[in-house]
């Protein structure tokens, strides 16, 4: 649904479900973050907003919020079409262009406004009639599809950049206990179908 979509917004919210990543960290991105060779993007940084001083580059939420992902190939290929978009739009306006290296940003490269993404998805979903959770919702679902992939909670704290791994477990336990059952089931199911294959005949 998102492939109409303006090349900025399919960007962030591709990457967003891709990442696990929060608004501020995502908003935070450097072109210098990105490893095309490595598939890998780092997270160094945030971009916040205070009405009283505007848009603003702070420390990650904890330092284990600093943190590397490596991505597959369709979404490194999809950064550079972007990257080519954005050096495209840095020619066209010239000394108007604001040179912030941040990978989303404003019409002239000033660092985007952290409101802009929550109220493009919310008049996206108006449109296309999905019901509207907000931006975070992209972080939940993240999490939620490592969980019941059956990833450890210690590779699911480390990919969300959470300070310990408690808080991960605390948010996502009914998830956890539900993959747990999963896994269970599945074993039970196998052990059941092998016991039926080496039953003698006329047992």
């Amino acid at each position: 649904m998102l492939e109409k979509e303006p090349l900025q917004f399919r960007v962030f919210f591709t990457l967003m479900i891709y990442s696990g990543f929060r608004r501020g960290e995502m908003l935070g991105l450097e072109w210098k973050d990105v490893d095309f060779e490595n598939n890998i993007i780092s997270i160094r940084r945030t971009s916040n907003y205070l009405k009283q001083i505007g848009t603003y580059t702070d420390t990650t939420k904890t330092k284990r919020s600093q943190r590397t992902l490596k991505f597959p190939e369709q979404i490194m290929e999809l950064l550079k079409l972007y990257k080519e978009d954005q050096d495209m739009q840095a020619l066209k306006y010239g000394d108007k262009w604001i040179d912030s290296d941040r990978l989303f940003v404003k019409w002239n490269g000033e660092p985007m406004y952290n409101g802009i993404p929550y109220s493009w998805f919310k008049r996206f979903c108006d449109r296309n009639d999905i019901p509207f959770h907000g931006i975070h919702s992209f972080r939940h679902t993240f999490a939620s599809l490592l969980v019941n992939q059956g990833v450890d909670i210690v590779t699911v704290s480390g990919a969300l950049g959470h300070s310990v791994v408690s808080t991960t477990s605390n948010i996502y336990c009914h998830m956890l206990d539900e993959a747990r059952a999963k896994i269970t089931d599945a074993i039970t199911a196998s052990l059941n179908f092998a016991d039926k294959k080496i039953e003698p005949k006329g047992a």
